[in-house]
Formats: structure tokens, C-alpha cells, sequence
């Protein structure tokens, strides 16, 4: 069967097996394909994305005690699911063996009904967490290399940092997200190599000493300003003297939580009046999407960075990347992958695998594997040709592979919603262990629960946390200065969501350092802020350049900003 609608001397134009919409497999999509021995998909992309994502909790944290050694740790599986859950220090110890929990194939079902039985019976990571981030930030997922920090998410080699999604190579850096290679940052979201910034948005890089910044590059004391290249005393892109810059900022106490508040809308009024940077692509060769940096021959692409001859990748930033396609999460010398979801590290033709990665060559249908030709695999991290975790002699690897393969195709599996599912699909969503409010695909692409459920989806109600409000908001000091150390043992209620939440010590050191102001909202709901606007900014529209008339692709709708330059107008225009 095939869901092949009209092929015409171009490219085939297929009907999405799920949403139902057409959508375009161009030739060299079909080169692609060819090269690396899969069928073409039969989900449209946006329907490929959002399956990955179903299995991509990053942010949804529980206690639980670990199923090997019984010690309570934070993962991202909740107490009773129905899996085997160790803890990172036992999931990757030798005091047990994956191989065990090896079966025969059984030809008489399908391939998806028997993995979906292998991954709950045997162990299973926790929490992607290395073992040394375990010792000092548990209360982290999908980071590594991490010390002295508190809630971050996506991050890798950080230090004395706390709240934040998307981090990498930064110290001291709080409620920030999508940051690089920076230190002593507060409130700020896309920005690259800062040091003592506050506040700002959209690719502000290299300054040192600001606030409220946007789209701006190797500033310094320089205040709610946009569009900045190599400038110092700036208020409002006015121009000052060092002396007058001094004088003028005395007015601006950010110590403050109404000054705070007051300065951030006065900044976000004023970057309404200038256009806004259009494309978010510096030194990026025939690619589109948006967020796309030092990469070449990539279409259709986000927050992605150093990738090449790639289509449909997210959040892969970490080079070299190279003709992979349907990527969500990782890289990190990465080649020949198709639809995985957070695979990376030194990994070449891996195909439909979610969490594996380190090593890992020519593998099917993995779950938190690493070695080489797996397929079929949950948990094995040493070990080569190995099939439904049992090993085999390469020949006999080869030919089962095949027959299996064959078997897929032939004795399909079918979810509840009547999906179908042979070789050559990413796992079925119902297979996925979180619910799909606990995951980022409800970000992406938003269900309510009747929605979800209806269409074959599980959806989790809220955990109930019991905690006892202390202090209001209202009740809260309006200036750093004035915040006394009793804080600390005060639970708050999020002026948000109405939770409760505690401000750590180090976090009390570090705003009364940077001289900003108690948060009024709880951790979570400040990193869903910055994710939620995340989302937004991936956003892609055909625009018209109001000078010269060209139309490019940019993340500003016309309904947010009516006045937009392309990028040649913008560079000799605005900067």
C-alpha cells in the first residue's frame, strides 16, 4: 500500500497518513532515502515532528525511588509507570546485564507490539543525567557536564546556574534560556559570549554590562537599545557620554521590581519602533527555516547550528552535522541519521531511535543504546549485532535483520487510530512512556485533553504537591536591598499559576549581586515563558521587504510588525 497521491517529473506529492494534508517528497529527498536504505515516510513533516516530541519529556520532573538500588532520585518517570527505572549511577553500572532481558523474534506478531514489551521490561534511564551532575544539580534533565545547578534543561557544561532551557558553557547565569558561552546573565533568551547583561532578547552577543538589549552585537553599558553594532552609552539608542551615561542611569534602579517592570515595557515599546533584525541566519548557505547558523545546504531547519546537506532538524547544535534528516535534539558528529528524536555523539546511519547515542553505528529502533548494528535494542550499552538485546554472529545479524524487516512490511502494526506503521516509521505515539502533556509536542503543537485522547494520545493530570503558603507576592520586598536573609525559608505562591515555590541561596547571592529583584513567578513558570516565546520565534512567514519590494521568509507576522526590511535593506539601512 502506499499513500502516493500524483508523481510528477519533479518531485511525488503524497497525502499524510495522519493529518490527511498533502505534502512534497522533492528528488533529492528521494536521494536521501536511497542512500540510506529507508521508504519514503508517510507522515507529512509536521506529523513526523510532533510523533518525535510525543516522546520527548524534558521538563515534567517526579521523586521516585530507583527499582535497583531503592534510593529516591528525580526523574522524569513517575512512581508506578510501567517500567524498570534505575537511577544514572545504577542504569550504567555493571552490577546487572541488559542481556538478560534478551527474546527471540516472533514472527507471528508485530515488530512494534514486542518492542513495546521489551522497553518495559527492562532498565531504563531514569533521567538524562551523567553521574557527576547527579552528585550536585539532580534536579536537572537532559544536561551533562553541570556543577552547582538548579533546574536546567538541554544543558551541558554549566556551573552556578539555575533556571533555564537550551544553556551551554555559561557560569552564573539565571532565568535564561538559549544561551552561550556567557556569565553573570539575568533574564535573557538568544544570546551568544555576554558577560554582566541583563534582560535581553534576540541574538545579543559579545556585550558586556548591559540591559534590555535586542538584536544587538560588542556593546557595552548600553540600555534599552536595539539594533546596536559596537557602541558604548547608549539610552534608547541615544548616544551619551560616559560621564552623562552614569548620571542618566541613576534613574534606573533595576533593583527595583516596579523599575524593573517599567523599564522592560518602555524597552519592548521602543524596539517596536525599529525594524526588527529579519532572519536569524549568520553564516548560513542556501538554508531555510529560521535560527540557522554556520551551516550549508539545510531546508526546513531550526535552532540549528554547523550542519550540512540536512532537511527537518530542531534544536541540533552541536557540529559537525551532516546529511541527516528529521533530527529533533543532539548531533555532536553526526551523519547518515533519519527520525530520531535526542541521538548524538559520534553517530552515523542510525535510524527511528530515541535517546542513544555515544558511539552508536547502523541501528534500528533503539532505545538508550550505544555500540554498533542494533536494531530493535532498549538499554544495551556494550555490544555489537545484536537484535531484541540478544546477540548474534554478524552473519546471522544480517539475515535476521533482513527477515525482520520483511516481516515489518508484510505484518504491519496498527495503533488505535487506525495509523499503520511498517519499516520505515518512527514508533508509534502510543508507545511513547509520557503522556503528551508531559511532553514538548504539546509546546509544538498544543491538544487540549479531549483533543489528545481522541486522537490516540494519553494525557496525565497534574500532580497535587502539598506545601503550605508562607507569603504572598504582595508581601514581598520591592527592592533587592531590602530582601533579608529569612527569605529563604519562606514558600511563596507563583503570582502565575498559584504554586508555591522557595528562593535558594545561591539565587538570593546572585540577584543581590546583579542588583535585580525577587521573581514574582515560579521557576517553571519563568522557563515556560522563555520556551513558549521559543516556539513563537520559530514561526516562518513570506514577507515583503517594505523598501525594495523583495519577499523573504522572516519569524515577524504582519499582524506583530507592519514595517520589515530584508536582510540587505536592513544592513544598509539600520546598522
Amino acid at each position: 500500500m502506499t499513500n502516493e497521491k500524483k508523481i510528477t517529473s519533479t518531485n511525488s506529492v503524497q497525502a499524510c497518513q495522519n493529518c490527511k494534508r498533502e505534502f512534497i517528497i522533492e528528488p533529492d529527498d528521494f536521494d536521501f532515502y536511497r542512500k540510506i536504505k529507508v521508504p519514503p515516510p508517510t507522515f507529512c513533516p509536521q506529523c513526523r515532528l510532533q510523533r518525535r516530541l510525543a516522546f520527548f519529556n524534558i521538563f515534567s520532573l517526579y521523586k521516585r525511588p530507583c527499582d535497583f538500588c531503592k534510593k529516591e532520585f528525580i526523574s522524569t518517570f513517575k512512581a508506578g509507570a510501567p517500567y524498570v527505572v534505575y537511577c544514572p549511577k545504577c542504569w550504567w553500572s555493571d552490577d546487572w546485564d541488559v542481556f538478560e532481558y534478551g527474546r527471540d523474534y516472533d514472527f507471528s506478531r508485530p515488530f512494534f507490539e514486542q518492542f513495546k514489551e521489551l522497553w518495559q521490561a527492562t532498565p531504563v534511564l531514569g533521567i538524562s543525567l551523567d553521574i557527576p551532575a547527579m552528585q550536585t544539580s539532580p534536579y536537572s534533565s537532559h544536561a551533562g557536564h553541570l556543577k552547582n545547578c538548579y533546574l536546567l534543561f538541554h544543558a551541558d557544561y554549566m556551573e552556578d546556574s539555575a533556571y533555564g532551557f537550551y544553556l551551554n558553557s555559561c557560569k552564573s547565569v539565571f532565568d535564561s534560556s538559549l544561551i552561550i558561552s556567557s556569565e553573570r546573565c539575568y533574564d535573557m533568551m538568544h544570546s551568544w559570549r555576554n558577560n554582566g547583561c541583563i534582560g535581553g532578547r534576540s541574538q545579543v552577543t559579545e556585550s558586556i554590562n548591559c540591559a534590555f538589549l535586542k538584536d544587538s552585537m560588542n556593546c557595552q553599558n548600553c540600555f534599552a537599545s536595539a539594533n546596536l553594532r559596537n557602541k558604548k552609552y547608549h539610552i534608547f539608542n541615544k548616544p551619551y557620554s560616559k560621564e552623562a551615561y552614569e548620571e542618566k542611569m541613576k534613574q534606573w534602579d533595576l533593583g527595583s521590581y516596579r523599575t524593573y517592570q517599567e523599564v522592560q515595557r518602555r524597552a519592548e515599546e521602543h524596539w517596536a519602533t525599529l525594524p526588527p533584525k529579519p532572519t536569524k541566519d549568520e553564516f548560513a548557505t542556501n538554508c531555510t527555516g529560521t535560527h540557522v547558523f554556520q551551516s550549508k545546504n539545510c531546508k526546513e531547519c531550526f535552532e540549528t547550528i554547523g550542519a550540512e546537506d540536512s532537511k527537518y532538524l530542531l534544536m541540533v547544535q552541536n557540529p559537525p552535522i551532516r546529511d541527516s534528516y528529521d533530527i529533533s535534539s543532539w548531533g555532536n558528529n553526526m551523519s547518515r541519521c533519519y527520525e530520531c528524536c535526542n541521538v548524538g555523539e559520534d553517530v552515523s546511519d542510525v535510524r527511528f531511535c530515541n535517546e542513544s547515542g555515544l558511539g552508536l553505528m547502523d541501528a534500528d529502533y533503539c532505545k538508550l543504546s550505544t555500540g554498533a548494528h542494533h536494531f530493535g535494542c532498549v538499554s544495551v550499552k556494550k555490544g555489537d549485532y545484536v537484535i531484541m538485546n540478544k546477540r548474534y554472529p554478524k552473519d546471522e545479524y544480517e539475515k535476521l535483520r533482513e527477515q525482520i524487516i520483511a516481516h515489518m512490511n508484510e505484518m504491519s502494526y496498527a495503533d488505535k487510530s487506525g495509523r499503520v506503521y511498517r519499516y520505515g516509521e518512527f514508533f508509534p505515539t502510543e508507545l511513547s512512556p509520557f503522556a503528551y502533556n508531559e511532553t514538548i509536542a504539546s509546546n509544538f503543537f498544543p491538544l487540549s485533553r479531549d483533543a489528545a485522547e481522541a486522537a490516540g494520545y494519553r494525557y496525565a493530570e497534574s500532580e497535587e504537591r502539598s506545601y503550605t503558603i508562607t507569603k504572598q507576592v504582595s508581601e514581598l520586598p520591592d527592592h533587592i536591598g531590602d530582601v533579608e536573609d529569612n527569605i529563604l525559608k519562606e514558600t511563596i505562591a507563583c503570582e502565575a499559576c498559584g504554586k508555591g515555590y522557595r528562593i535558594a541561596g545561591m539565587e538570593l547571592s546572585f540577584l543581590r549581586s546583579m542588583n535585580v529583584p525577587l521573581p514574582r513567578e515560579c521557576p517553571f513558570c519563568r522557563i515556560n515563558e522563555k520556551f513558549e516565546q521559543w516556539v513563537k520565534n520559530l514561526r516562518v512567514f513570506q514577507r515583503t521587504c517594505s523598501k525594495c519590494g523583495t519577499e523573504f521568509e522572516t519569524n515577524y507576522p504582519k499582524e506583530e510588525v507592519k514595517h520589515i526590511l530584508c536582510k540587505k535593506c536592513y544592513q544598509s539601512e539600520v546598522l
